[in-house]
Order: structure tokens, then sequence, then C-alpha cells
């Protein structure tokens, strides 16, 4: 198993696996490619995917921030977090988190933190496993659509 920053080439994986999390997309290609182009200028914004065998078969995107509190110590956030259905239960998802986690702590965060929809109960056994604590409350306001 290889976890890696994604390519261009890999962008087209990406998006069929976050239809597994985010249903249907109506982005379109050159929508995606718009995004995608804007995520590469960030400072750390790393879409990173899980290879086996020349297939992406998991994506995460992991961000990585500076912070003025906590006397200036940088935060991680991990975000879109899939694993392809047909791989899920085989350790990959535990192999993502473990790369995140380890990019963090080179890079001298605090916390790594994510947020998962209440639904994923299944996801929050997955990340309690890995050590992840339920940390205060996340709230959530749509702003736009």
């Amino acid at each position: 198993m290889l976890i890696r920053e994604a390519t261009d080439k890999d962008l087209t994986a990406v998006l069929e696996l976050l239809k597994q999390i985010d249903g249907e997309s109506d982005q379109d290609m050159d929508q995606s490619l718009n995004i995608w182009s804007a995520i590469k200028k960030y400072p750390y914004y790393k879409l990173m995917v899980a290879e086996e065998e020349g297939r992406i078969v998991g994506t995460f995107s992991l961000m990585i921030l500076d912070n003025l509190g906590h006397h200036g110590s940088k935060l991680a956030v991990v975000e879109s977090v899939v694993v392809h259905s047909e791989f899920r239960s085989q350790g990959i998802g535990k192999q993502m988190m473990e790369a995140a986690m380890e990019r963090a702590k080179g890079e001298k965060c605090y916390k790594l933190m994510l947020s998962s929809n209440k639904k994923r109960v299944r996801a929050h056994k997955f990340y309690e496993e890995l050590g992840f604590e339920q940390h205060g409350i996340s709230f959530a306001i749509e702003v736009g659509k």
C-alpha cells in the first residue's frame, strides 16, 4: 500500500471515490479542474491517495494551518476521507489516518482534527480505535448552494 500525494492523473479516480460519500455530483470536470488548480495554490493543502497495485482505493485531504492561538502551534485538519467500498475493512483507512497523523506530527501540529456526520457510527468507532477522542461540539451552517 502506497499513501502519496495525488497528481493530476489521479483526479478522475478521486472524484469517483468521493461520490461514495457525497453521492452523485453535479460538478463537471472543468469545475473540478478549477478547484484542483486552486487547491494546489494553498500553502499546505494536500490531496492524498492510497494506491494498491496501481489502483486508487482511498483518498483524504490534509490541511495544515498556521495559527495565532496555542502559542503559534499549527493545527491539521483531515477532510473527505473515503476508502472504496470494495476495499473497506482491510486496514487501508487506518494506514491513511496514520499517514495523516505522521505528517501532522512532522509539521509540529498540536492537534489533528476531523469531523464526521452524526449518522456515520461505524466511522466514529473506527476513529476512536485509532485514538481520536470526541472533543467539543461541532457546528455547521450551510451558507450557500
